[in-house]
């Protein structure tokens, strides 16, 4: 695969937006929440971060008695609403809902990222996770991942990916696929968001994708696009003969997009502890398990450590596959 390059535009806002350093925090858990909690999203309304998102606050107004609202601030591969957080008061009234990409992109981006994703920000919890779905369109002869990436050798300048984000996971799991077949020099077309890149997909513009279970399984039983696999160890209840990417002979390939809540950095442990507890909580109800389950996620709640060590062992991993498939962007 080449170098995929993006050049990198929004420096200057990113920064403007960081400012100085935020005030100390005064709020205690003895008085949390007293005001409107914010949750930050930084993608566009519909998608997979924003469905997970809303039916979190939805519960979390319920466990906390307050209003809680959910505010978009797309832009930037999610930076602009990273951002925004990283400079936000600690006191627990703006939250922060993000998916893997908030841990991708400082391995992207590097001196260009305007904040530290680990160090500007409180690690709450992990929500939940999800696999991809390995998506064709209609038009492709392959039906499995194998024969797929055979007709990939055999025919190298007939076939696309398309990604709804650069280093975004759709991003980084077609990028693996095509370093494990060895067909690195497929192009991967980058689109401004998984809507656009779908609708190609759909057109035969593009001939593949990675995508989250919620946007693509209306699409697979529509037969507007072929499932070859799911990225999962375990084949998904929702698509029950699509088979995995290891039974289709990739025996390492396992690829999920999770979604965890942050703070500002700084945010006082008391007012860490009641969001943590409130989102093991959530997670727990199963209805919202259910939700979730009907969606293509799988709740995974894990507390502040836990959480820290797991985007610890998701940025080395990230590290490796970036590094294989030399995805890099302008400097």
């Amino acid at each position: 695969m080449p170098t995929l390059r993006r050049t990198f535009l929004t420096t200057a806002a990113v920064a403007a937006l960081i400012g100085s350093a935020p005030l100390a925090a005064q709020t205690s858990a003895s008085s949390y929440p007293s005001q409107t909690i914010t949750v930050v999203v930084p993608h566009a309304p519909g998608g997979p971060v924003d469905s997970v998102a809303r039916l979190f606050a939805d519960k979390l107004k319920d466990q906390l008695n307050q209003s809680v609202v959910v505010e978009n601030r797309a832009g930037a591969s999610s930076m602009i609403g990273a951002a925004h957080v990283a400079r936000a008061n600690p006191d627990g009234y703006t939250l922060y809902i993000n998916a893997s990409i908030h841990s991708i992109n400082p391995l992207l981006y590097k001196d260009k990222i305007q904040f530290d994703a680990v160090k500007d920000f409180t690690a709450i919890s992990l929500l939940a996770q999800g696999p991809l779905l390995f998506l064709v369109n209609p038009s492709v002869k392959a039906t499995t991942a194998k024969e797929f990436a055979d007709e990939l050798k055999a025919n190298p300048g007939k076939y696309s990916f398309a990604t709804g984000g650069f280093g975004a996971a759709d991003h980084l799991a077609s990028a693996y696929f095509l370093h494990e077949s060895g067909q690195k020099n497929i192009p991967i077309a980058l689109y401004k968001g998984g809507a656009p890149a779908l609708q190609d997909l759909i057109g035969g513009s593009v001939s593949a994708k990675m995508d989250a279970i919620l946007t693509a399984l209306p699409l697979v039983k529509a037969d507007k696009v072929r499932a070859l696999a799911v990225t999962s160890a375990k084949r998904s209840p929702l698509l029950p003969d699509v088979p995995t990417m290891q039974e289709a002979g990739f025996k390492d390939f396992e690829f999920s997009t999770w979604y965890g809540l942050w703070a500002p950095a700084n945010l006082p442990a008391d007012v860490t502890e009641a969001l943590n507890k409130a989102a093991e909580r959530i997670m727990a109800l199963p209805e919202m398990q259910d939700k979730l389950s009907s969606l293509g996620f799988v709740a995974d709640y894990r507390g502040p450590k836990g959480f820290a060590e797991f985007i610890d062992s998701e940025m080395k991993r990230y590290q490796t596959i970036i590094d294989a498939a030399d995805i890099k962007i302008d400097q």
